[in-house]
């Protein structure tokens, strides 16, 4: 090498050198391990279920429990999952969870690789506890266990105490919301089935569901009134039972392809006492209120309609646009509230379940948006689908832990998350290492206690903080800090979505 160009080379090493100190580097966040979210977030429902576990069972600290469901009426209502971190199976919120996962598999299951079979198998889960709760024509069984008396005990599932009562929905007693919402539990979960093969399994969901949504058509009235405080105050309906059975039909038209479910929908979108209910929640979408995850869902039939130069003068599109509107925060129209970290602030009790639901919602409609070449309009101001999914997934990754508090809102993942849920299996000592029975008041001690759980929950997400942003993983505080399965639910779907946008 000729000594001028020893002399350039030696230069260009000296300012690759000094280069990287003179020039400022950005900060960047971390892309998240949506993979192993997603794996999480799966198994949490292993930590929910009630009834025989199966050998498949990944976390074993958790036993068989409940085995006696349904004696007090000569039925058996074993199965199902604990609703959260008590030992009641309410299935109104049960049902959401189910259509929730289901929903989310069919979306997004090509994209959970390994996990999938964990997904069908937590679908089926619940389905065939519903199967057995809808086995006797003209009755549903819409609960088990006396919730009063399971929230004043502090006790393992497995040595539960409480009285075990099921409650029922029937001709004379009716719950339009529970029966309808089990019967899109299982119309939903029939398209999973059908799509990896147990046609079977798949048709007796589907023929259930359509039985069970006739019931709950015909014999309207609401499950407030039929079991009273055994529903209300945990999981009162408050929106009415119209958006059931319109979430219901949406499902069963899906399944079926039959256009008696679509008139269905169209001639009772013009009913006054459907309509009101309609038009003034369109921006919910939970366990109670199906209005957003209606449009949603519906806005695919539409497009292909609008598609085809085909007739369309349903809502569903407009409120959905609306729904995307109402959120976004550069959208003129946007009334949603914010903390000041970025996250969406819906309730002081359990506010994760406005971020998970609506995320999934987001990342579904941008799907649909992205297929069909369109854009939304917000008073003037263009909301693409790629912006649409980047908001997303500041909520998502909030959870995850882009938050001011720098912590993961699931149990497990990150290094640093909640150490101290409002949850009774997580909290007490498993069987394995405590096989002395627990009394109803014997777990008192271990609630109080200032140290971590017992027993990690994998994949729980919690309540989460309010719109201060602020979290003390604290028990006594189940509204920031309990897991329910309505949460993870459509978390599932979102990571599952994101997953495969960053190739994990």
């Amino acid at each position: 090498m000729a000594a001028a160009d020893r002399r350039t080379f030696i230069l260009v090493l000296i300012l690759l050198c000094i280069l990287p100190a003179l020039t400022p580097v950005a900060k960047s966040k971390p892309v998240h391990n949506y993979a192993d979210a997603l794996s999480k977030s799966i198994m949490f429902f292993e930590g929910q279920r009630s009834g025989k576990l199966p050998l498949t069972q990944r976390l074993r600290w958790r036993k068989d429990s409940a085995l006696s469901d349904g004696s007090d009426n000569a039925v058996d209502l074993t199965g199902g999952y604990y609703d959260a971190g008590d030992n009641v199976k309410f299935n109104f919120p049960m049902a959401f969870t189910a259509t929730m996962l289901a929903w989310s598999v069919q979306q997004y299951g090509r994209f959970m690789g390994n996990d999938l079979p964990h997904a069908v198998e937590a679908i089926r889960w619940a389905t065939d506890y519903f199967l057995k709760s809808t086995a006797t024509h003209g009755v549903v069984y819409a609960q088990v266990g006396e919730p009063y008396g399971d929230h004043a005990c502090w006790q393992r599932p497995e040595d539960m105490t409480t009285p075990r009562t099921s409650y029922q929905v029937n001709t004379t007693a009716p719950g339009s919301e529970v029966a309808a919402e089990m019967a899109a539990a299982m119309a939903a979960a029939s398209l999973v089935f059908r799509s990896i093969g147990d046609r079977n399994y798949s048709r007796l969901l589907l023929g259930r569901a359509v039985q069970v949504f006739e019931f709950a058509d015909k014999y309207r009235g609401s499950y407030n009134n039929s079991i009273g405080n055994a529903a209300c105050p945990f999981y009162c309906d408050f929106s009415g039972y119209q958006d059931e059975l319109i979430w219901a039909a949406a499902w069963l038209h899906r399944a079926t392809r039959q256009t008696l479910y679509w008139n269905y929908i169209v001639e009772n979108l013009r009913n006054p006492e459907f309509k009101w209910r309609m038009e003034g929640n369109n921006d919910e979408f939970n366990w109670d209120a199906k209005n957003a995850g209606i449009n949603i869902l519906l806005s695919k039939v539409r497009f292909f309609v609008l598609a085809n130069g085909l007739e369309s003068s349903t809502p569903f599109i407009n409120y959905a646009d609306n729904f995307v509107c109402n959120i976004l925060p550069e959208s003129p129209t946007r009334y949603q509230h914010f903390s000041s970290g970025g996250l969406i602030v819906n309730s002081k009790i359990c506010n994760m379940q406005s971020v998970t639901s609506r995320s999934f919602l987001l990342v579904t409609y941008a799907t649909a948006l992205k297929r069909w070449n369109r854009t939304i309009q917000c008073d003037g101001t263009i909301i693409t689908p790629s912006r649409i999914v980047r908001f997303a997934k500041t909520q998502v990754d909030y959870i995850l832990g882009d938050n001011p508090m720098n912590m993961s809102y699931m149990v497990g993942y990150s290094e640093k998350y909640p150490q101290k849920i409002h949850h009774r299996g997580a909290t007490l000592p498993s069987i394995d290492v405590y096989p002395q029975f627990i009394t109803c008041h014997g777990g008192a001690p271990y609630f109080l206690s200032p140290n971590p759980d017992q027993n990690l929950l994998i994949g729980a997400v919690v309540g989460g903080p309010g719109e201060d942003d602020q979290f003390d993983s604290n028990r006594f505080d189940a509204g920031k800090t309990e897991p329910t399965t309505y949460v993870n639910a459509p978390l599932v779907g979102a990571l599952a979505f994101f997953k495969a946008l960053h190739r994990q």
